[in-house]
């Protein structure tokens, strides 16, 4: 480990010294007379160059793995830089995915109330429906009234004697057929449980 490290700084020195002297060497200090000619060279390039400069002095100095440890240095800060990148977009997306998550939840909610409130309106039309029910039931006749909740929907019948007065519950269920008063007074009985 120690002797990649020093390796390392050797490399790094060198290439140091490599940019110094390519920067100070008299090709560079000799100015044409419209100015200096300047060529821009691309990341890739640049490292291009700067890599193939780095391999012949390493080269010269005689150090074959040195030359191999340097370049996979190189290519593993590469791997890494690429490795960045891809969970930056993933971060990125993570995000994207989870504030259209949020929205669906709330926009499910919405709909959610809604269809409660609207379920909540029939239920507040079929009280009313029944309240009404009871009123004429109420008007009626007892005799009538057994004759009308003997043939309603059972539940229905139950839900309207359960709000009419005990007496005239009473007298209804008297007049109605016997098998059909049982009933409606077994259901009646399961109702106020």
């Amino acid at each position: 480990m120690k002797k990649y490290f020093k390796q390392s700084i050797f490399i790094i020195a060198l290439l140091s010294s490599t940019l110094l002297m390519a920067a100070n060497s008299p090709a560079s200090k000799v100015a044409a007379p419209s100015g200096p000619p300047k060529r821009l060279y691309t990341e890739e390039e640049f490292k291009k160059a700067v890599w193939e400069e780095a391999s012949k002095l390493m080269k010269k100095a005689g150090s074959g793995h040195l030359v191999d440890f340097s370049k996979e240095l190189l290519e593993k800060e590469d791997a890494l830089k690429v490795k960045e990148l891809v969970l930056q977009k993933e971060q990125e997306q993570l995000k994207l995915n989870t504030s259209d998550f949020q929205k669906k939840v709330l926009e499910f909610q919405d709909s959610q109330k809604k269809f409660l409130g609207c379920i909540d309106s029939q239920n507040e039309k079929v009280e009313k429906r029944v309240a009404q029910m009871v009123e004429v039931i109420s008007g009626m006749k007892p005799q009538s009234a057994a004759d009308v909740l003997s043939v309603q929907d059972p539940d229905l019948s139950v839900r309207i004697l359960g709000q009419i007065e005990a007496q005239k519950a009473s007298k209804i269920f008297n007049l109605m057929d016997k098998e059909v008063s049982a009933r409606l007074q077994k259901q009646f009985l399961q109702m106020k449980k």
